[in-house]
């Protein structure tokens, strides 16, 4: 078997053995270190140990020389320092701060406020309760990029009320399963962050070119709401004044200003602090770690018991991310030694395609590894494979990261392994069922494929803002 051939074999087992439910980040790391050991094997240097031994030796000296002679090879090396090169990745540095921030908002009890406000500023457009729904969603989500916490604090807070307010169970159960996706997508997102280490793309350049298709998605939301209360008034009725009381102006707008507008404002200055230049991520993440611990001394929702929480999870998706970094590095890294990647190069350059049916393969495989994947693996493991490729189809790095993050929105929404939908599921009330909820979540994943399809034909939504802020 040739090099490239075992390359192959090596990525086929990796795939069959996340299938039968290894642990990713750890079968990357055994998978690279023992197809590696045989890639970087130099029999001189594992003889080298062995020429110390003589008859004197004892039983211990042998085998620690034994010892010696196996571990004397550069995978070790090469595993020691991908683990430092992760550890030190500057931009990695910004995950567990954006993951903090994200954390502690979560638990200090801005959602509800912010949804009983838009509720009632929003009662007089049709599908009132969802356009709230979907924009404390977006807000939401976009502070925390935590899909799992999203979906399920919506569906604790929003759900029952929609349902109480005679929307169709499937409907509301799509908004929220749609809404609670949207910060992988719309900056500070977490997702961007990881393919801008995987990729070497300038992360700042990443959450420009993101801002208006996650912006467009958001739109495209909220039309579809709107459109269909319109069209089949039955699936959000209007609401009653018992359920929507009226407000006086003097009064929504301290509502407005006491939850819509200190969240917003959190978001927009560490926005505003990377895209204007004044802050690096990382320091732009320091200020929303601090920005959350404050908001949630302001609504006095800061205990220690939410602080250690916060704490906890955010060590514990940090590592996940890290190890699946360090996985990564050494599995591509053999990969590319045996020559995996020169062989799907060829591979795909055989094929005579163009740019588009490129993007179109690419993106298509991208979204079947979405049932199986989360996106942490898709990103970190299969992305860095189409990244070669970019430069032959003349394929801009940043606008293919955005496709992705737009394309990623589906791995939670397809179903039958649609993430969003079984964490909506875990909390919902007995009546909704699983199959009300993939109903309900067609629509908006044929939202997503629509968005995708305005950024391909009018790339300038991706290019914009970064040409705008920084130059071509």
């Amino acid at each position: 078997m040739t090099d490239p051939q075992l390359a192959l074999t090596m990525l086929a087992l990796f795939i069959v053995l996340v299938f039968l439910g290894f642990p990713i980040a750890f079968t990357l790391m055994a998978m690279g270190i023992g197809f590696g050991y045989y890639a970087y094997f130099d029999g001189s240097r594992m003889w080298r140990a062995f020429e110390r031994l003589d008859e004197t030796a004892s039983s211990w000296d042998s085998w620690s020389l034994w010892f010696e002679g196996f571990m004397n090879n550069r995978i070790f090396d090469l595993f020691v320092n991908q683990t430092y090169t992760v550890m030190a990745n500057e931009v990695l540095t910004a995950v567990p701060l954006f993951l903090f921030m994200g954390y502690v908002v979560e638990r200090a009890n801005i959602v509800d406020r912010l949804f009983s406000t838009l509720n009632i500023a929003s009662k007089n457009i049709p599908g009132s309760m969802g356009v709230a729904a979907l924009v404390t969603c977006a807000l939401f989500a976009t502070a925390t990029g935590i899909v799992g916490a999203v979906v399920t604090l919506m569906g604790l807070l929003a759900l029952p009320a929609m349902l109480k307010a005679r929307y169709d169970p499937s409907f509301a159960a799509g908004i929220i399963c749609a809404g609670g996706t949207l910060g992988i997508l719309i900056p500070p997102s977490i997702m961007l962050i990881v393919y801008a280490a995987a990729s070497g793309v300038s992360i700042v350049q990443l959450y420009a070119g993101a801002m208006i298709p996650g912006l467009i998605l958001v739109a495209l939301y909220i039309v579809y709401v709107v459109t269909r209360s319109i069209l089949q008034p039955s699936v959000a009725p209007r609401p009653t004044k018992e359920e929507v009381p009226d407000v006086p102006m003097g009064k929504l707008l301290w509502m407005i200003v006491t939850s819509f507008l200190p969240l917003a404002f959190l978001i927009l200055a560490v926005l505003g602090s990377i895209l204007g230049g004044y802050a690096t991520p990382t320091e732009a993440a320091a200020i929303g770690a601090l920005g959350g611990l404050l908001l949630a001394v302001a609504y006095r929702a800061l205990t220690f018991q939410r602080l250690r929480e916060s704490v906890y999870l955010t060590v514990r998706t940090t590592a996940m991310v890290c190890w699946l970094f360090v996985g990564s590095y050494t599995f591509s890294a053999v990969f590319s030694y045996l020559g995996g990647e020169h062989i799907i190069s060829e591979f795909v350059q055989s094929l005579d395609i163009t740019p588009l049916q490129f993007l179109i393969l690419a993106q298509l495989i991208i979204f079947l590894l979405g049932w199986p994947l989360e996106w942490s693996e898709i990103i970190i493991i299969f992305v860095p494979i189409f990244l070669p490729l970019l430069a032959i189809f003349d394929i801009d790095p940043l606008f293919f990261g955005v496709l992705v993050a737009l394309n990623l929105q589906t791995s939670f929404l397809t179903p039958p392994m649609a993430m969003s939908a079984y964490y909506l599921k875990g909390i919902a009330p007995p009546s909704v069922k699983l199959t009300d909820i993939f109903k309900g979540i067609l629509p908006f994943l044929a939202m997503v494929f629509i968005a995708m399809i305005v950024v391909y034909v009018v790339p300038q939504s991706v290019f914009f803002l970064p040409e705008y802020f920084y130059g071509r």
